[in-house]
């Protein structure tokens, strides 16, 4: 079963004064690359990083890696823009099913991409999602099935995955990931995050 991956890094992180969220430093490394190296590991199919604002900053970041790194001239209009360029890349290839990840959740890894396969094997299910924050709070990283890419083809403005998951919740599994609640949409989010990071014993 090939699926790929949809890495979304096109937005500008206004909230962060225009500083790209996509190049914050986790464990040595900028967070694209970390979870663009992530989902090469999976070998399970292409993986596309869409690239938007501060694209030659960001593209610099991975631009060895073997990916496709299609750019969103339209970042401005929202989320949905980004995944819709990410799927017509993948337009002409044999894919099954298609993972959608952030740049800004820093705790994302191959091993959680890999139980979000697992379950769909399990359950036959359309879509897997994460679970986090508020019980019935269900999000991104999530796989689909690539029946839905009709489906994503319709959404505009700042709209992504997580609608799909509410309207389609009858076909949807789902896997605890507490820690995708975290992410670094903000200065007072990155700093909150860093103080934790630094705060942590060693091991």
């Amino acid at each position: 079963m090939t699926i790929a991956t949809i890495i979304l890094a096109a937005g500008g992180s206004t909230r962060l004064d225009g500083e790209p969220k996509q190049l914050i430093i986790h464990n040595g490394i900028t967070l694209v690359r970390q979870i663009t190296e992530a989902a090469l590991t999976l070998q399970t199919g292409p993986v596309i990083v869409v690239l938007g604002a501060n694209q030659d900053r960001i593209h610099a970041e991975i631009a060895h890696l073997p990916i496709h790194t299609p750019i969103n001239v339209n970042w401005r209009e929202g989320m949905a823009s980004s995944l819709q360029i990410g799927l017509n890349t993948i337009a002409d290839e044999p894919v099954g099913f298609f993972l959608v990840v952030l740049t800004d959740q820093p705790y994302v890894t191959a091993a959680l991409l890999h139980q979000l396969i697992r379950t769909q094997q399990q359950t036959g299910r359309g879509i897997v999602a994460c679970r986090y924050g508020d019980a019935d709070h269900l999000g991104v990283p999530a796989l689909f099935d690539i029946r839905y890419r009709s489906e994503f083809m319709r959404l505009s403005g700042d709209v992504g995955a997580r609608r799909l998951i509410q309207q389609y919740s009858n076909d949807c599994a789902q896997i605890d990931f507490p820690l995708a609640a975290i992410d670094l949409d903000t200065r007072q989010d990155v700093e909150s995050w860093q103080k934790n990071q630094r705060e942590q014993p060693e091991s």
